[in-house]
């Protein structure tokens, strides 16, 4: 899937390529607090209208929509990061271990 990084010989690599894959883990990690970020907003928000707006139905409704999305964005993003991170451990594998 992708670009393999299987050419590149672990003995070749200096300090550099180390770091940009610590980078890579540290982005990886930024861009999941940020799906939970928007998570934890959308959830916020969706139950001030609850409160504030009670009984208007167009309210509720815009509610439990942004609750739904709460939802799917908290699942994506943890989606997203598992993901990436079974790929960059693979290439860190590959990079310190070149069995």
């Amino acid at each position: 899937m992708g670009f393999m990084y299987t050419k590149f010989d672990p003995e070749e690599l200096i300090l550099r390529d180390h770091l940009a894959v610590d980078r890579t883990m540290l982005a990886n990690e930024r861009t999941l607090l940020s799906f939970l970020r928007t998570s934890i907003f959308l959830l916020v928000s969706s139950i001030t209208f609850l409160r504030v707006f009670e009984g208007e139905l167009l309210m509720i409704i815009t509610s439990y929509i942004l609750i739904a999305f709460s939802i799917v964005s908290g699942i994506v993003g943890v989606v997203r990061f598992r993901r990436m991170k079974r790929k960059i451990n693979s290439v860190y594998k590959t990079i310190d271990d070149p069995t």
